[in-house]
């Protein structure tokens, strides 16, 4: 399926999954259909199953969107208690539309509780109180992190209000869950690759991907493996591990001479979202740069002379003490600090101000989720989740750019349930496109019409 083509269907108020691979233009289409709503004076909420993935789209987790916090369960009791919230009840009713980005690695469990929240809240039996909503994601990429083990205690021992008797999936996905069943979104499976453009490296990526990887594939990555000290000095370092992370970053950082430069973090607004955007920022509390220090943008610059994932070097500091940046392409930036804001109904919540750069010597896998990287050193022989190599190799934007120090079995592995129901999500999204392509205009626009003006909106 195109952009174009899922783009048409989110504007006729289906629930929808956007998935596809790595580099597919998800983002792109979800970011498309926000302003499609907000040029019909609709305001959607937008959240995010992680911190991190919040902040690039200028959203909330849908844990505080839904007032679910940090609970593993819900009663009764916690329901009253979200609906009895003005603050949270307001948001919910108010909502015409609920974007989750990064489903895959939502849990079962969590988006139960979410959906029970919103029936709840809206006093509706359909699912999710009627809204329409928009799931974003790829089950290859990292999946939910479950704290208790099966073996320990049943992973969706839950209040019967969630869950019927046996309905109790085995597997934490989202997809798996009562809730997703019901919900029933249209599968938009986007097919473009507007990443990488090596057809060796992309063929690497789909047999992986596939689960379908043979001997040619692994030799293929092994052309790539270098020793540390041979590994370019200016490409980032992707780690499984935080501890590997910090220490090359520390390491590499006391290696420069020179002055430090100090940049702390400003917030404003409400503390409790002032603190969730700066969990979730890229960008540390308390930055500190020297001249050569290894650095990468953490942000989109409107005007398109950076992106999230920009790789360069500190040349310098202008007399106010801004950073001054050479990029890999040789450009020179200024920069700037800038704002990341949490948006609720078109109003900011709250809002932190620092300078888009963090060390970038090193990172970890999770936090390279979503960037796009024109070169990159990883040491995947750590790699002890499925689908973590998978996200770690789709970073970069060919094989040429890859630079491999380790990799191990797992490494190679995508979940074997999330292989499975690939296949499923490919056939629905097929089935989808036959049957869209094959409306009448007129009858697509008068769908599209009556969601906007069912949502409030205001006519084309």
């Amino acid at each position: 399926m195109t952009q174009e083509e899922a783009l048409t269907i989110l504007k006729t108020g289906a629930n929808v999954f956007l998935t596809g691979e790595p580099g597919s233009g998800k983002t792109h289409t979800v970011n498309a259909y926000v302003a499609y709503l907000r040029s019909r004076n609709i305001e959607p909420a937008i959240t995010a199953s992680t911190g991190i993935a919040a902040t690039h789209i200028k959203g909330m987790t849908i844990h505080s969107w839904s007032g679910i916090g940090i609970k593993e369960r819900l009663s009764d009791y916690d329901l009253d208690k979200i609906a009895s919230n003005e603050r949270l009840a307001k948001r919910i009713m108010h909502t015409k539309v609920l974007i989750i980005d990064e489903v895959s690695m939502l849990s079962a469990r969590v988006f139960e509780m979410v959906e029970a929240v919103c029936r709840s809240v809206r006093r509706s039996t359909k699912p999710f109180g009627g809204l329409q909503v928009v799931l974003v994601g790829d089950f290859f990429q990292l999946p939910p992190v479950v704290k208790n083990k099966p073996q320990q205690r049943p992973e969706f021992e839950t209040d019967e209000m969630l869950f019927e008797d046996g309905q109790k999936p085995q597997a934490p996905f989202a997809y798996t869950s009562p809730a997703w069943r019901v919900l029933n979104p249209v599968v938009c499976y986007l097919e473009e690759q507007h990443r990488q453009d090596d057809d060796t490296f992309l063929e690497v990526l789909g047999a992986i991907r596939s689960g379908s990887y043979e001997s040619v594939h692994i030799a293929h990555i092994k052309t790539r493996m270098v020793e540390s000290k041979k590994a370019p000095q200016g490409s980032v370092r992707l780690f499984p591990h935080n501890a590997d992370v910090d220490r090359i970053n520390n390491e590499e950082l006391k290696k420069i001479n020179g002055v430090e430069r100090s940049f702390a973090m400003r917030s404003s607004g409400a503390a409790a979202a002032a603190e969730s955007l700066k969990r979730g920022c890229l960008s540390p509390e308390h930055l500190v740069l020297r001249v050569g220090a290894s650095v990468m943008f953490t942000k989109n610059n409107p005007s398109g002379s950076f992106v999230n994932g920009t790789l360069g070097t500190v040349t310098g500091f202008t007399d106010a003490g801004v950073p001054i940046v050479k990029t890999r392409a040789g450009k020179f930036i200024v920069a700037e600090a800038m704002e990341w804001a949490l948006e609720e109904d078109g109003k900011v919540k709250a809002k932190i101000t620092q300078v888009p750069l963090r060390l970038a010597w090193a990172i970890t896998v999770h936090k390279s989720q979503g960037m796009s990287l024109d070169s990159a050193v990883m040491d995947l022989s750590g790699a002890f989740e499925y689908g973590q190599g998978y996200v770690a190799l789709s970073r970069v934007r060919s094989l040429a750019g890859l630079y491999l120090l380790g990799l191990n079995e797992r490494a190679l592995q995508v979940h074997p349930e999330a292989l499975e129901q690939d296949a499923e999500f490919r056939e629905q999204s097929s089935s989808a496109t036959e049957v869209f392509s094959s409306m009448p205009r007129r009858e697509l626009s008068e769908m599209q019409e009556r969601f906007v003006k069912a949502s409030g909106g205001i006519a084309a």
